[in-house]
């Protein structure tokens, strides 16, 4: 009996258990991470595309637009005067480090390609981590001989092979620009490098929240203080030599943003703040793979607050769901909103007063002008006209998600279930749009009463309150059309919501606020909303924000005639 039980059991032990020698074996490893690598590069081809693609190409027409608009000496020794001059500035930018094209140039745009890498790298973390444990496909996937270890491997192997492509390609657009090899190299590097560092950030927060949402919040929480960081340290800075570098404070050595600075491309190239990014990068590793031994799958080590026992009265409905659901994002971007305005706002105001005390400094005009609407006027209303293109950049990334919750409640299931109680898809479909529309209202509304605050605690006239919500009113018709559109989008492509709709934004942001800066051709320029965008400097023409009016209420009609006509895409 014991004969047989044996010879029964051992095929099963070496060809079906999930721990199996095959699966032990070196080659056998190398085989299946190579699988699970490969599955994560289809998957994320057209994300990674986009996200590699425009961060490369802004490199390169950020040291284009700066080589045009300062190409002169004078015009960048004023920039980095006013900006060494202003701790606002510093903390919005970077760190100064000369006045010569290459170092002029690293110090406009380095934070920015930081954080863009940074974002890029946690949600690539998380999405390939945490969602797959709530979807249960990480389940089945330890079921295999690749166990639990091997995709956190191979999660970790795409990331910074992600980063690497992103850091040279990053070099190479700059070198396209005309700026040193050798520095652009450092720079890229710096990009990728803190990239990294935040790839593990995102893989730690997958191990301790509950939810793909919760860890995708958190982390990019983390990105964003570790900027801030970063500008506070730099705004604390000491000048050094002739004026035009700065060192910076102790904060800045708390951000893997920071550190990326201390490279000091085009300048000092010191390659050895690098080691810093991939020292915290094997740290955090280190603990990943320690917790991801020993918790079970599916498993936060933050639990999640307990909910009521009782549903509160507005989830009666189908719009108290629809908030329930979507309250924290919205709550995230609104913050955003009010930062905005705090900055465009106490910003403006220190921009105008430095240029009235130093005319040398007049041609700033022309450059905060080129950042969004422009238009002439008094140069604080100038800057918050300016600066409040990217309030609505945050109205429409509000929108933009909200259409992503559609599809993520259909795909899920959720919506069908909604849909066996007397609520119809149309009524369904315009809760969650109402929910849209008073997110792009409160993102708006924050940035304004902000900007319109610290600009009069700051000495500005009130009138600049009225001139903060005219700003704010004329990103509405943005956020709007994005909203109407993606919900269109949902409707007929519901499997590719998603994507397009992160493609949909980030490509009309970059062609709207900087295609007139880049030299874009003006059919590409005009195709995104947000260079339609009413000029509220001067005389109002607000022809633009009509037809963004009109294309949202034809749209979102579209939408709500076609979703009675179309199955539920479930997964």
């Amino acid at each position: 009996m014991s004969t047989t039980t044996t010879e029964t059991r051992s095929p099963v032990s070496r060809h079906e258990h999930p721990h199996s020698t095959d699966g032990a074996h070196p080659q056998g490893t190398v085989r299946i991470l190579g699988v699970l690598l490969r599955q994560r590069m289809r998957r994320d081809r057209w994300q990674l595309l986009i996200w590699i693609l425009c961060i490369a190409l802004l490199a390169l027409f950020s040291a284009s637009s700066i080589q045009t608009t300062y190409g002169d000496a004078a015009g960048r020794a004023d920039l980095v005067k006013l900006a060494i001059a202003n701790p606002a500035i510093l903390i919005l930018r970077g760190l100064p480090q000369g006045t010569g094209l290459a170092s002029v140039t690293f110090f406009e745009i380095f934070t920015f390609l930081a954080l863009l890498a940074g974002l890029m790298s946690t949600f690539l973390a998380v999405r390939h981590s945490r969602a797959e444990e709530e979807s249960g496909r990480a389940e089945l996937v330890a079921s295999t001989p690749a166990a639990r270890i091997l995709p956190t491997v191979a999660t970790l192997t795409h990331g910074v092979l992600a980063n690497v492509v992103l850091a040279v390609l990053t070099g190479l657009g700059f070198i396209a620009a005309g700026l040193p090899a050798t520095g652009s190299f450092v720079a890229g590097a710096a990009v990728g490098g803190a990239g990294i560092a935040f790839l593990a950030v995102g893989l730690l927060l997958a191990q301790l929240m509950m939810s793909s949402r919760g860890a995708n919040g958190f982390a990019s929480a983390i990105v964003v203080l570790a900027y801030v960081l970063r500008g506070i340290g730099d705004a604390t800075g000491t000048v050094t030599g002739d004026g035009n570098h700065m060192i910076s404070a102790w904060p800045t050595w708390l951000s893997p943003i920071g550190w990326g600075e201390q490279m000091a491309a085009y300048t000092a190239n010191d390659w050895r703040p690098l080691l810093l990014d991939l020292g915290l990068a094997a740290v955090l590793m280190v603990i990943v793979f320690a917790l991801q031994s020993v918790r079970d799958s599916g498993a936060g080590l933050i639990p999640e607050r307990a909910g009521r026992r009782d549903a509160r009265a507005a989830l009666n409905g189908p719009f108290g769901l629809a908030w329930r659901l979507q309250w924290p994002t919205i709550l995230g971007w609104t913050v955003g909103g009010l930062f905005t305005g705090l900055l465009a706002g106490s910003l403006g105001s220190v921009v105008s007063s430095a240029v009235a005390d130093d005319p040398g400094l007049a041609n700033i005009r022309t450059a905060i002008g080129s950042i969004g609407s422009g238009g002439s006027g008094p140069l604080t209303q100038v800057f918050v006209a300016a600066i409040f293109s990217l309030a609505g950049v945050l109205a429409a990334a509000c929108a933009t998600q909200v259409a992503i919750r559609l599809r993520q409640e259909e795909a899920a299931g959720a919506a069908e279930v909604l849909m066996s109680t007397p609520l119809s898809r149309v009524r369904w479909l315009f809760e969650f749009l109402l929910v849209g529309v008073i997110a792009i209202v409160l993102v708006l509304v924050a940035a304004a009463v902000a900007a319109g605050l610290s600009a009069v605690s700051a000495g500005e006239d009130a009138s600049i309150i009225n001139d903060s919500f005219a700003a704010a009113a004329a990103q509405l018709p943005v956020g709007l059309v994005y909203l109407g559109v993606l919900a269109l989008v949902f409707v007929v492509l519901p499997r590719l919501t998603i994507p397009l709709a992160w493609t949909l934004l980030g490509l009309g942001a970059f062609a709207g606020i900087f295609g007139g800066l880049i030299g874009l051709p003006d059919w590409a320029h005009d195709l995104s909303p947000f260079s339609h965008v009413p000029v509220v400097v001067g005389t109002v023409d607000w022809t633009g924000g009509y037809w963004m009016f009109g294309i949202a209420i034809v749209a979102t009609a579209a939408a709500a005639a076609l979703i009675r006509r179309r199955d539920f895409a479930i997964g």
